[in-house]
């Protein structure tokens, strides 16, 4: 069975460089989509033999709609294609990750999508990377989501047909929820699989990337409010009530009845609790200040998204770096 490779990218600079020879070698079908880049990507990878494929910019770039062309165009131009390793421009496949990912696939017919051990490649450099890498780190075994780095079997993709395009973001784990739907299964390895560079330096860096994440929380579970596999509800319900519900109740009652001031005592008392438990898992204790402040930045994303969807507009692409 043969694997095709699709890498998305937008102006990853050296980044991009890295991935391309991470990924040289490893199969003779690999498609490169450009998000419109500034710089030379595009001709980076058509100098590595690579086919390109440059989104028009006649409406949103999106992840999803990028990672989408590069699924046709791979099928397009090597229609026996069988896997499709997907992967971000600013992400270097492991050696040994497509060997590991295809025998899997082989031996598991019912399992439509593999992913392994996502790390940062500069977790120390920051708070924010290092958070990053923690996230990173899913359970061993079946999951109910992957992210962006992943194998896919192509007939898997076909059957729900792919990822959606408008999606600004939590489009893999939208389409993992259809691919349940149908009966397929998403499974993590315990194996090595790409080397991720977030390049996360700045609060606002992390806070724009928050935003993101609550806007995701709020548009996917939004679609899928009436399917019995929720998903993302509870992030949606914990965003607003720490970042909108609880400091509005004690800012306007406080007025009225001076101990509602009080219900503030909540956010010491819950940054207490999560950086108690980031310790024992060793990891740092300031974890638990940034779990409750991101609670703010998505409550904002949660509104970004209700507000738009209104209004009847579409977002458009978040992003950090």
């Amino acid at each position: 069975m043969t694997i095709g490779i699709v890498i998305i990218g937008r102006n990853e600079g050296e980044r991009f460089q890295t991935c391309i020879r991470s990924v040289q070698g490893r199969s003779d079908r690999i498609v490169y989509v450009d998000s419109g880049s500034t710089d030379d990507s595009v001709q980076w990878a058509e100098d590595a033999g690579f086919q390109v494929e440059i989104l028009p910019s006649d409406r949103p770039f999106t992840a999803a709609r990028a990672r989408n062309a590069g699924y046709r165009r791979l099928l397009r131009d090597y229609p026996s294609t069988d896997f499709i390793q997907f992967i971000d421009g600013d992400c270097q496949l492991d050696a040994g990750w497509l060997k590991a990912a295809q025998e899997f696939l082989e031996t598991n017919p019912d399992v439509a999508v593999v992913f392994g051990r996502r790390r940062e490649r500069f977790p120390e450099a920051s708070i924010y990377n290092t958070m990053c890498d923690i996230e990173w780190n899913t359970p061993i075994g079946e999951r109910q989501e992957c992210g962006g780095d992943c194998l896919v079997r192509g007939s898997a993709f076909n059957d729900v047909g792919g990822y959606h395009d408008d999606l600004i973001a939590g489009e893999e784990p939208e389409m993992c929820l259809r691919l349940r739907e149908k009966g397929w299964r998403i499974w993590r390895l315990d194996a090595e699989m790409t080397l991720h560079d977030a390049n996360m330096h700045r609060i606002t860096q992390w806070w724009k990337r928050s935003v993101r994440a609550g806007h995701a929380f709020a548009e996917v579970s939004w679609r899928h409010r009436n399917s019995p596999k929720k998903i993302w509800q509870t992030n949606v319900v914990r965003a607003v009530f720490w970042g909108g519900v609880l400091p509005v109740i004690a800012g306007l009652g406080g007025f009225l009845f001076p101990e509602t001031w009080l219900l503030l005592l909540a956010y010491p008392a819950q940054i207490a609790r999560l950086a108690i438990r980031s310790s024992k898992n060793g990891q740092p204790a300031l974890i638990g200040f940034y779990d409750v402040l991101g609670k703010f930045a998505e409550a904002r994303g949660v509104l970004m998204f209700h507000l738009n969807r209104h209004l009847a507009r579409r977002a458009t692409l978040i992003e950090y770096k």
